[in-house]
C-alpha cells in the first residue's frame, strides 16, 4: 500500500505537508473516486440533504458528525444560491419527479431566531426551486409570523391530520420534509403518513446511533481506501461504544475506561508509526444526540473515575433533557484550521442529495484544537472560496481553496454514502416489520 503520509512534526498552519500529500493523492485518484461515488449513488440513493462536521489534523481528514436534519443553510454564501437551487431540482427530478408541493417541519424552538432563519432561507431554496411550501409546527395552536433579524418574516402554521395525510389549512402536501432530528420521539401525527417523509422518520435520534453511522463510514473509508491505495486511517476516527452508563451514579465506568485506552492505544500505534509527535485524545460524547451536548475530551481511561458532580451533570443529559445511557468514544482528531485571528475552527459542509454545495467554518475563540467547537460562543464564517467547484483544478497547488475544497467535498460525501446505507437498512428493516 502506498504511504500517502510522510514522517513529519505537527504543524499549526494551513501548509502542514502531510495535508498537501493527501490533497495530492485525492487529486491524483479524482477520476477513479468520481467513478466509485457513481456507482455508490446508483446502488444506494442519497439522503435528500446533509451536513458533515470535518476536521483537518494536518495529517488526517476524517468527519466526526454526521446531521441529517440539517440546519444552518442561512450560514451557506449566498452567492451560490444558483448552485443550491440546481442541487434541490436534481435530486427532485431524479427521485420525486411531478412534485409541487412540500410540507417543512421544524423544530419545536420557536424562540431560537436563528434557527428560524435557517427554516426560512430553506423555504427560500425549496420555493425558488419550482415548489410551493408551507411550514408547519407541531406545537403551535395559530398561525404565527416571525420577525426575523435578517429582516425577513417566516409564518408558522399548525399541523392537521385528516386519515393519513398531514397538512396545513387549505395546503395538502404531497412530501413531507423534516427539519426536526425528533430527538424526543415521534410525533403521533407523523406515524403511518400515506405522504412520503425526508428523512425518514427513522433517522431521528431516538433511533438514529453515532456508533451505527460510524460502522457505514468504515466500511465506506475501507472501501474507497482500497481503491485509491491509502491507509483508511488517514480518513477514518477510530471509535468505541458503550452502553448502560450512568454518569450520575458512577455506574458503567468500566467500560468507558477499557474503551477510553482501546482507542487511545491504536491511535497511538499510528501517531508512532507516521512519526506524529502530538498526544492522542478521544473524544467522548452521546451516542445519540446533536446540538453539542455532553461532550468530553480525555486524554486517558482513568479521567472517568473520578468525574466531578458538575461534570457528570453535564454528561448525564443531552438535548431536551432526555438521559444518556449509551456513549460514544470517537478518535479525537485535531484541527489546525484557524481564522485570521488565529480562533480555531473546523469546517462544516453542505449537501443536497449528492451534490456538495459548500459550507463554513465553525469558530470558537474559546476553546482548543483538542475540543469540541459545537459549543455556546461558537460563531460561523463562509468558506474563503472565490469559485465552486466540485472537481480539482490540477493547475493549481494542493492546498489552493478549489482543491481543498474537492477534498473536503471526497471525505463529506463519503459520510453521505454512510448515510445512504443507514437509510437502507431502516428501508430493510420497515419492509420486514411490514411483512410481520
Amino acid at each position: 500500500m502506498t504511504e500517502v503520509l510522510r514522517d513529519i512534526p505537527f504543524l499549526a498552519t494551513d501548509r502542514v505537508e502531510a495535508l498537501l500529500d493527501i490533497e495530492r493523492h485525492l487529486i491524483a485518484e479524482q477520476s477513479t473516486i468520481e467513478r466509485w461515488f457513481r456507482g455508490q449513488w446508483q446502488r444506494t440513493p442519497p439522503p435528500f440533504y446533509a451536513s458533515v462536521d470535518l476536521r483537518n489534523a494536518g495529517f488526517k481528514l476524517a468527519p466526526v458528525d454526521t446531521n441529517l436534519f440539517s440546519a444552518g443553510f442561512n450560514n451557506l454564501n449566498p452567492e451560490f444560491s444558483s448552485l443550491y437551487v440546481a442541487a434541490i431540482q436534481h435530486f427532485l427530478n431524479q427521485y420525486y419527479p411531478g412534485l409541487e408541493r412540500v410540507l417543512l417541519i421544524p423544530e419545536n424552538h420557536t424562540r431560537n431566531l436563528f434557527y428560524l432563519e435557517n427554516v426560512a432561507r430553506l423555504r427560500e431554496l425549496l420555493e425558488l426551486s419550482g415548489l410551493e411550501v408551507r411550514v408547519g409546527s407541531l406545537i403551535l395552536e395559530e398561525r404565527t409570523t416571525n420577525d426575523l433579524p435578517s429582516g425577513n418574516q417566516l409564518l408558522l402554521e399548525p399541523l392537521r391530520r385528516e386519515g393519513g395525510r398531514i397538512s396545513t389549512a387549505g395546503f395538502d402536501a404531497q412530501l413531507v420534509l423534516l427539519n426536526n432530528d425528533l430527538s424526543g420521539g415521534v410525533p403521533e401525527i407523523l406515524e403511518h403518513l400515506e405522504q412520503p417523509i425526508l428523512p425518514p422518520l427513522a433517522a431521528g435520534w431516538r433511533n438514529r446511533r453515532k456508533s451505527q453511522h460510524f460502522a457505514h463510514y468504515r466500511s465506506a473509508a475501507q472501501e474507497l481506501a482500497e481503491v485509491i491505495d491509502i491507509d483508511p486511517w488517514l480518513i477514518d476516527p477510530v471509535f468505541r461504544r458503550c452502553q448502560g452508563i450512568d454518569f450520575m451514579r458512577s455506574e458503567g465506568r468500566e467500560c468507558l475506561v477499557a474503551n477510553v485506552d482501546a482507542v487511545l492505544a491504536i491511535t497511538r500505534e499510528r501517531y508512532g508509526h507516521y512519526g506524529i509527535r502530538q498526544r492522542p485524545f478521544v473524544i467522548v460524547k452521546a451516542d445519540a444526540g446533536t446540538y453539542g451536548m455532553g461532550i468530553m475530551t480525555a486524554y486517558s481511561g482513568e479521567e472517568f473515575l473520578d468525574l466531578n458532580r458538575k461534570e457528570r451533570t453535564r454528561m448525564a443529559k443531552g438535548k431536551e433533557g432526555l438521559p444518556v445511557s449509551d456513549v460514544f468514544i470517537q478518535e479525537g482528531v485535531y484541527t489546525f484550521e484557524q481564522t485570521a485571528q488565529e480562533a480555531v475552527a473546523e469546517p462544516v459542509v453542505y449537501m443536497i442529495g449528492q451534490q456538495v454545495l459548500g459550507g463554513f467554518y465553525r469558530v470558537h475563540t474559546e476553546r482548543g484544537r483538542d475540543e469540541n467547537l459545537n459549543a455556546p460562543g461558537a460563531h460561523f464564517e463562509p468558506m474563503a472560496f472565490g469559485q465552486t467547484c466540485v472537481v480539482p483544478c490540477r493547475k493549481s497547488p494542493p492546498d489552493a481553496p478549489v482543491n481543498r475544497y474537492y477534498a473536503y467535498g471526497v471525505i463529506a460525501r463519503l459520510a453521505l454514502v454512510a448515510a445512504a446505507r443507514e437509510m437502507a437498512d431502516w428501508r430493510i428493516h420497515d419492509a420486514q416489520e411490514a411483512g410481520q
